[in-house]
């Protein structure tokens, strides 16, 4: 039967959690994020695009050399090999889920 997983096991910074999938033979991995405002990941690339779920607040990414404001509601697809991070703007905390498509995180930080 299976489990659920507890956030806090699959914690890997103050900020973020965690979930690859080659644990259980997906094709997938999941970044779930709560950044406070001001903060967010640098720049990095992935050898696959990188798929982002606003769920509460707003940011400015940088994807390529444009700036891309998004906010809760929207998806925002990164092209793979395509130097990207975020920085949250709004007043509040700011909470996005990344999806992966790749059994584990591949990350290259620029």
């Amino acid at each position: 039967m299976p489990e659920p997983i507890p956030f806090e096991s699959r914690r890997s910074s103050p900020t973020a959690v965690l979930y690859e999938g080659r644990a259980d033979e997906l094709d997938g991995s999941i970044f779930v994020v709560d950044v406070p405002p001001g903060k967010g990941p640098a720049l990095h690339v992935h050898p696959y695009p990188e798929v982002f779920v606003v769920e509460e607040g707003s940011a400015t990414f940088t994807v390529g050399d444009e700036q891309v404001e998004a906010s809760a509601g929207q998806f925002l697809v990164v092209p793979r090999e395509t130097p990207h991070g975020f920085k949250n703007t709004g007043e509040g905390n700011l909470h996005v889920v990344s999806f992966h498509p790749s059994p584990e995180v591949v990350q290259t930080w620029l």
